[in-house]
């Protein structure tokens, strides 16, 4: 049965702070785990006001610290912004606290834009010895050797789960070749999602964290009681890719009643491809679409990220996703079953 989780970008709403923001992943994080969600994640963006998780590693340990059991972790951690030996300190003092509970997946993207990149001291080649500094990142996991000089205090010998995100081959096959669990960013970037799954898949090697392959995609979901409403609130998110397309930053804009005001029509080209899996609807509609979705991928776990503006509003579309999620995994497996 596919598991189910949630993408969190801490989204700071027009009108409210990065706290708020903060406090409300919190909140949702704890619902989520009341839910049945497996697994809560935040990710690295940087100088970008309208998300409050540029502190990935400090974002987790509040949203840890103030769970119980539900995994937290990145989704991800940009390496080629940090040193192996830095983000295995940091993963290593989460996994100490919260034991059991960690995840970190590893980008190689810079997660912000060229100006900001030369603020964050990166070269933009950094990105060329990402497959060389996850190798680093394991090793400084591993147990110590006896005469190993640099060490991750607390880290070595911990058991932090790395995860290969990516939303191109090369993510697939690099994740293939080390033998991680793979999680592709379809719900942003879903043009390679179906070849990137098969390439990793078909190449996959296991390790010691890993005996068979592991996928997982990221998709959009925003459910409400009916189709109409879902739709509206859906806005929010169109509203935010639109601005992306334009270059335009900002806070996360509430509903409209007509996108159609406010994006052009090659606006709305380049949106609606970036979106395309993007489940929107009443608990009906998204079983539906959900099901076909499974289908086509065969993923191991969906990631659902939902660009809603009103927390309230937020919570209910992941309440009524858990709520339907039984089912699809069941039909999905009546299905698969009378195929057989």
């Amino acid at each position: 049965m596919a598991k189910l989780s949630i993408l969190d970008l801490a989204p700071v709403p027009e009108g409210l702070t990065p706290r708020d923001a903060l406090m409300n992943s919190l909140d949702l994080a704890r619902h989520a785990e009341d839910w049945g969600y497996n697994r809560f994640w935040l990710a690295e963006h940087h100088n970008m006001i309208g998300i409050a998780s540029a502190a990935t590693a400090v974002a987790i340990g509040h949203v840890a610290g103030g769970t119980k059991t539900i995994r937290v972790g990145a989704g991800g951690i940009m390496l080629p912004n940090h040193s192996p030996l830095v983000i295995a300190e940091q993963f290593g003092t989460l996994e100490s606290l919260y034991p059991g509970r960690i995840d970190l997946g590893l980008g190689r993207a810079p997660g912000t834009d060229m100006t900001t990149l030369r603020a964050l001291r990166r070269s933009p080649e950094a990105a060329d010895t990402f497959p060389r500094d996850v190798q680093e990142l394991q090793a400084l996991f591993a147990e110590a050797g006896p005469n190993q000089i640099v060490q991750a205090v607390p880290g070595a010998g911990l058991n932090v789960p790395l995860w290969i995100l990516g939303s191109s081959l090369f993510g697939a096959q690099l994740a293939s070749m080390l033998g991680l669990p793979y999680a592709f960013a379809s719900h942003f970037a879903p043009e390679a999602l179906i070849d990137a799954l098969k390439l990793y898949r078909s190449g996959f090697e296991p390790s010691e964290q890993l005996a068979r392959s592991y996928a997982m995609a990221g998709i959009n979901v925003v459910a409400a009681e009916t189709d109409e409403e879902a739709k509206r609130l859906f806005t929010s998110a169109q509203q935010s890719f639109t601005n992306l397309v334009r270059g335009t930053r900002g806070r996360m804009l509430p509903p409209i009643d007509d996108i159609e005001s406010y994006w052009s029509p090659i606006e709305k080209v380049h949106v609606s491809r970036m979106l395309s899996y993007a489940f929107v609807g009443s608990p009906a509609t998204i079983r539906e679409k959900l099901q076909r979705f499974l289908d086509e991928t065969g993923v191991d776990e969906v990631m659902v990220a939902a660009h809603i503006y009103d927390h309230g509003s937020r919570l209910k579309s992941y309440e009524l996703l858990a709520e339907v999620w039984p089912s699809v995994t069941e039909g999905r497996s009546a299905d698969a079953t009378a195929a057989q």
